[in-house]
């Protein structure tokens, strides 16, 4: 219905917006408020200055040689030499052996022919590349120092055999040989030495057969370096960093270091790091957490690396991580990760789609139960 002219209102409706509130006359601007504010936090909050230590690196410390064990002489040695070994490794972690009765050519034969694994290209070496379910192969680099020196870890495994003998046939096969035969003398020398060393401490109960819980024994491997002499003081620091955080990846209970020509040789753990030079010819061997943990901490678990300073381009070293026959089966048995003959391993991955496909198998089974 339309309204009438008489019907609508005199005044017409009036949408004007109102008009802003007054500013109080006593109050303050923003910029004087956050002075005020900006100066109690200055005097109420009073945060400290943080300082850091000047030096982030362990103190490296100069050390006479360790005593020396004379292999041949273990039958006849006196309780007195003995004991200044047992105090060695208790002190530093590590010893030299002399007359350990492994060819010198055995010996040389197996460092030249490791230096042929270093000269593959890196295309071909990522098929052999380092990683949580395959652990052999060549370590990866992570960053400009890594170029400096590189790492390869060879066990006797089926899955580095095939894995190697693809990109690098005929040359794999005569390296690989050769690691196995020094590889066998390395680990006779090793029961004996352990034998002595497991007489100087009474059994500790607890302790099961010394494989730190988390790891597992993997039987003897052998990390081989390329040591670059003309670099070697750049790399320095890197070596400490990553040998404190790394360590080696495989529980042990002795590792003998084949370092022949070092300049020095670096001993890490947590209570700091030592050096010195090593003998001619000799083993250098350092205790594992295999040891530590039997021992009851006697022993502590220390890492060596050797130290090449020479006027040649390129060196070679080994190290050779030795367990038990028996610690390296139960470990395997009971973790039930690696085989050591077949270098398998059930990652983690795999293991929870196992446990996602079985429960939903139960589910199923569940299901049809209650339907019929």
């Amino acid at each position: 219905m339309a309204l009438s002219p008489e019907s609508m209102p005199d005044k017409p409706f009036d949408f004007s917006v109102p008009p802003p509130s007054p500013i109080a006359s006593g109050r303050r601007s923003c910029v004087t408020n956050d002075d005020v504010l900006s100066e109690f936090l200055q005097h109420s909050l009073r945060v400290p200055d943080l300082v850091l230590p000047d030096k982030v690196f362990p103190r490296q410390n100069f050390i006479d040689n360790p005593p020396k064990l004379d292999f041949q002489l273990l039958s006849s040695m006196g309780n007195d030499s003995l004991s200044n070994v047992v105090d060695s490794i208790a002190r530093i972690g590590c010893f030299q052996l002399v007359n350990y009765g492994i060819q010198a050519e055995c010996i040389r034969s197996a460092l030249a022919s490791a230096a042929g694994i270093f000269q593959l290209p890196p295309e071909k070496r990522t098929a052999v590349t380092r990683s949580p379910e395959k652990l052999y192969g060549f370590e990866e680099a992570h960053g400009e120092e890594d170029g400096e020196g590189e790492e390869f870890v060879w066990c006797k495994g089926e899955g580095l055999k095939l894995a190697m003998e693809t990109i690098w046939p005929v040359g794999y096969s005569i390296f690989s040989d050769k690691m196995e035969t020094l590889l066998s003398e390395i680990e006779k020398v090793a029961e004996k030495i352990l034998g002595i060393i497991r007489q100087s401490f009474p059994p500790k109960t607890g302790y099961g057969n010394g494989v730190m819980e988390g790891q597992g024994a993997m039987g003897s491997r052998c990390h081989v370096y390329k040591h670059n002499g003309e670099k070697c003081s750049g790399t320095l620091r890197y070596d400490v960093i990553r040998m404190l955080i790394k360590g080696f990846d495989y529980s042990h209970a002795m590792c003998l270091h084949v370092c022949d020509g070092s300049s020095e040789f670096h001993v890490y753990s947590k209570k700091g790091w030592v050096s010195f030079c090593p003998d001619k010819d000799a083993l250098v061997i350092t205790v594992g957490d295999q040891t530590q943990a039997s021992s009851g901490g006697q022993f502590k678990h220390v890492i060596g690396r050797p130290i090449y300073r020479g006027e040649e381009e390129e060196y070679i070293s080994m190290a050779f991580l030795y367990s038990p026959p028996s610690v390296a089966v139960d470990a395997a048995t009971t973790t039930g990760r690696v085989d050591p003959q077949k270098g398998n391993t059930i990652s983690v991955s795999q293991q929870a789609m196992a446990a996602i496909v079985l429960t939903l198998v139960y589910y199923i089974l569940v299901h049809l139960y209650n339907k019929f």
